[in-house]
């Protein structure tokens, strides 16, 4: 990410070292020997923010392997006859040594940098470089950031060093006499602490010098949310109130400046297409991805979303993973999330989902393509590249049905089964909708205590407008019926249903194995993991699904080997 604007420039060099030849090579171009030393970098907020925003950059190098170990190891994509044999490790759950894509050294790549970071924005606040708020905001980014991607390091490898020293060399981090590895569990807990500690837990404010346009990207967008975060750990660690909880604060981002913000107030994170009542379109849904993302409906559906410009390192991994047209083309979608979406069926009895043909993945020359990472590449009409030199593209990590999803799975495991239903089917109004109440001003209200009081009413005498009243429901939003009302009594029941409803909304966004994973540890049921891999391998004739199973019915076999 290069970056335009004049109080920076001062700071490139220290961006370069962060984040080598990632992020600005060709606007600065910065030969070693001219490089500042990095004691002479953290000068002023200035540098601070850059040394921020290159960890950031740095982080865009870590998108593959990201993508294909959150996915790939899960039901909902499979190789194509081009993958290697990396490729097809990984969707095999039989990992030898040397995958590149089983390799921990780049996430602690980017780990020891933020330790580097942190220790020195400690060092410009001691200082008097940093004013306290400067310096909280910034750091507890950094240390969110870090923590993110210790979580994603528990997920995969299941037993890992936790190293929050400023290191000169990651091979380091391997001396177990210093740093001890913990397990998932004890790391979530770890984690959980570090974050509930933070000094500052909102994203940045918008008078923040860190909130501005980034080669004409809006960087609000760049930066971890950090109670997402803290609700994925709590539901992780099955404390579903506290998940809840900061879910609903978040889903509350926009409440503090009051419906005279009429746009951002009624639209920002409560899922919904834009006006009162109407389910998206087709083109609708695609918007979701492909709109700029300047616009405010972009902006109120996603939370965290970072960018490749065709004219920087890195470049978008995207175009070879996904696409069959100047793309290398080695993974697809499964013919298990195919048949998932297959299967839907809309309110007008047709049996399709919007979200899954040519919105999720697009048949282009014979071939099932996962497109929902190439709408700044590809034509949506012709599936062929718009221009062939134009690779730009965004990493999507975290939107709004994200966290409906999340706040779903929490509020249902803490009781509020008919909640998680409603946010599921067509929104609070729906399932709340009392007609045997006389009184409209108490219909389509919760009335419970937070974090369960949502306020879907829409009154013209007396004027009401609830902050969720345009709140449709992730099915109602997309068109698809209604799941069952006997869902609104079954715990169990509904959070399987929750874990198909992520499957058809957020294929490919990163989240697929690692819901799998939570919820079957959760029961203490590994078939329910293994069963879902061994069902894909199966019907994309993959001859080993049966031994696949047999594997994964080990927990242990769930991790990759940490070397």
């Amino acid at each position: 990410m290069k970056i335009r604007f004049t109080p920076y420039i001062k700071a490139a060099a220290l961006v370069v070292m962060l984040t080598g030849s990632y992020s600005c090579r060709n606007m600065y171009d910065v030969e070693p020997q001219n490089q500042v030393d990095a004691k002479n970098m953290f000068r002023n907020i200035y540098d601070a923010d850059a040394a921020v925003i290159g960890i950031y950059g740095k982080v865009l190098s870590l998108a593959r392997q990201y993508e294909v170990l959150n996915e790939l190891r899960a039901d909902l994509m499979d190789v194509t006859p081009n993958a290697g044999a990396e490729l097809q490790q990984i969707n095999t759950h039989n990992v030898l040594d040397g995958n590149s894509f089983a390799d921990p050294k780049p996430f602690y790549s980017v780990i020891l940098s933020c330790n580097d970071v942190m220790k020195n924005l400690k060092l410009m606040y001691d200082t008097n470089k940093l004013t306290a708020n400067d310096y909280n905001q910034r750091w507890s980014d950094v240390a969110a950031l870090r923590s993110w991607l210790y979580f994603q390091l528990g997920i995969h490898f299941g037993e890992v060093p936790y190293v929050t020293e400023a290191l000169t060399n990651v091979n380091d981090v391997k001396d177990q006499s210093k740093y001890p590895r913990l397990k998932l569990d004890a790391l979530v807990r770890t984690l959980i602490t570090f974050l509930e500690a933070l000094p500052y837990k909102l994203p940045y404010p918008a008078a923040n010098t860190m909130i501005t346009q980034i080669d004409g990207y809006p960087s609000k967008l760049f930066f971890v949310n950090k109670k997402c975060l803290l609700g994925d750990l709590y539901l992780w660690n099955n404390e579903y109130r506290k998940a809840a909880t900061v879910y609903k604060e978040v889903l509350e981002t926009s409440t503090p400046n009051g419906p005279s913000d009429s746009y951002n107030y009624f639209n920002t994170y409560t899922l919904n297409s834009g006006s009162d009542n109407d389910a998206v379109t087709t083109s609708a849904w695609q918007g979701f991805l492909s709109r700029s993302m300047q616009d405010r409906e972009f902006q109120s559906e996603w939370i965290w979303a970072m960018v490749f410009d065709k004219a920087f390192a890195p470049e978008n991994p995207f175009i070879n993973l996904f696409a069959n047209n100047g793309g290398q083309y080695l993974v697809k979608p499964s013919q298990t999330a195919i048949d998932n979406w297959n299967s839907q069926i809309q309110n007008d009895g047709t049996p399709f989902d919007l979200r899954g043909p040519n919105n999720t993945y697009k048949i282009i020359n014979g071939q099932p393509v996962i497109v929902k990472f190439l709408y700044n590449y590809l034509s949506t009409t012709t599936g062929l590249p718009v221009n062939a030199l134009e690779n730009n593209g965004r990493w999507f990590l975290y939107r709004t049905p994200t966290l409906h999803l999340r706040y779903a799975e929490a509020a249902n495991r803490d009781g509020q089964t008919k909640i998680a239903w409603a946010l599921v089917n067509a929104g609070i109004k729906g399932a709340y909708d009392n007609t045997a109440e006389p009184d409209a001003t108490k219909r389509r209200i919760t009335n419970l205590p937070e974090p369960y009081m949502f306020d879907a009413r829409k009154l013209d005498a007396p004027t009401i407008r609830g902050k969720y009243h345009r709140n449709l429901g992730i099915r109602a939003r997309v068109g698809t019926i209604n799941l069952s009302v006997a869902f609104q009594n079954d715990m169990v029941g509904m959070e399987d249903k929750l874990l198909e409803e992520a499957a058809l909304e957020l294929a490919y966004e990163g989240n697929r194995w690692q819901d799998l994973m939570r919820v079957a540890l959760r029961r203490n049921d590994p078939a329910l993991l293994a069963d879902k891999v061994y069902n894909k391998l199966l019907k994309d004739g993959n001859p080993a699904a049966a031994s696949v199973r047999s594997r994964l019915m080990n927990t242990a076999n769930w991790f990759l080997p940490f070397k």
